[in-house]
């Protein structure tokens, strides 16, 4: 079995855990839906599946930033293959450039996921952090968008499109 095998078989039992948590229903009539998704346990935490995702993610950001385009491409499509994942999976934020290129590279493979506007909002954060962080935000963006994808997925632009959009609206890079 090769690595890419190994790591969607990996990624696969992670996702097979989160699932039922991802897809539960909310019970968007009551009033407390919000506070108690905010205080309840996260979900890779009630999963107990919290080393082995992280560890998953950096495995396949490792992979990302070394590969290929057809690996990049195997990469993305392997997330979007396991939504769960994609979904629950995250990095903290590092206010460092290397901090904010691995956010970067996770927005990368995560391919505008389901919603391109969900991607630009936290695009905007990202990069607000980043900025307060004292951390020269543009030459990230581009390097990360030289990795990106360039098929637009939503109409609203390719991920290599979005993130070289925000390179040139430097210093503010916001929408």
């Amino acid at each position: 079995m090769g690595e890419l095998a190994e790591l969607e078989a990996w990624i696969a039992v992670v996702d097979a855990c989160i699932r039922p948590i991802a897809e539960r229903p909310v019970d968007l009539t009551d009033p407390d839906w919000v506070r108690r998704m905010r205080e309840g346990p996260q979900p890779l935490d009630e999963a107990g599946v919290r080393p082995e995702a992280e560890a998953a993610l950096r495995h396949v950001l490792s992979l990302y930033t070394v590969g290929d385009e057809d690996l990049r491409a195997d990469l993305r499509a392997l997330l979007d293959r396991h939504r769960s994942f994609r979904w629950a999976t995250t990095l903290p934020f590092e206010p460092t450039p290397q901090g904010f290129r691995q956010c970067l590279l996770r927005m990368s493979v995560d391919d505008q996921g389901a919603d391109t506007r969900d991607m630009m909002v936290t695009l905007n954060g990202l990069c607000e952090q980043a900025r307060d962080a004292g951390v020269d935000i543009r030459p990230l963006l581009l390097d990360v968008a030289a990795l990106s994808s360039d098929v637009d997925k939503y109409g609203m632009g390719s991920t290599r499109d979005i993130l070289l959009r925000a390179a040139a609206r430097e210093p503010s890079g916001l929408w």
